[in-house]
């Protein structure tokens, strides 16, 4: 396969799906301090993610608080493990975020958890003088065999 792929070549571009998810990122540890950073932001102050010493007696997480659903969905640009696509492809003007197409939350992570992703070109669709493609990622805790999401992202290029 040539270094680059042209936006419109969607003969070449099916050759970066994968079947398989790609290797895991390194891992980046959830802490206390991300979370609440998170909960103030947002304004989800609940107290699973938040109070600490509440969880300790109330949380069935192990005694301990659980980072917030989309705090880790915000996180996964941090674990780039796909090939860099934007330098892959050529002849476009600009790529936009399309959105989602899923979003599960599958499992809780709790605070102080390593936390690492994998990623895949699901598909790619070329039509109408724009190229769409999908990517999934799956994040979870080290040490678990449960992802704690699966997140689809589609992206184009115009």
């Amino acid at each position: 396969m040539s270094d680059t792929i042209h936006y419109q070549d969607a003969e070449g571009l099916k050759k970066l799906i994968s079947p398989e998810l790609g290797a895991w990122s390194p891992s980046v540890k959830v802490t206390q301090d991300m979370i609440n950073q998170f909960a103030e932001l947002s304004g989800d102050r609940m107290w699973l993610h938040v109070d600490v010493e509440r969880c300790k007696t109330q949380s069935p997480f192990g005694g301990k608080t659980i980072a917030h659903g989309f705090l880790l969905l915000s996180m996964i640009s941090r674990f780039q493990t796909l090939p860099d696509v934007s330098t892959i492809v050529t002849g476009y003007r600009h790529m936009m975020n399309y959105g989602s197409d899923k979003l599960r939350f599958l499992n809780p992570v709790v605070v102080d958890s390593e936390i690492r992703a994998r990623s895949r070109i699901k598909d790619i669709e070329v039509a109408n003088g724009k190229t769409k493609v999908t990517s999934e990622t799956e994040l979870a805790a080290v040490g678990s065999d449960k992802p704690a999401l699966i997140y689809e992202m589609a992206f184009v290029f115009v």
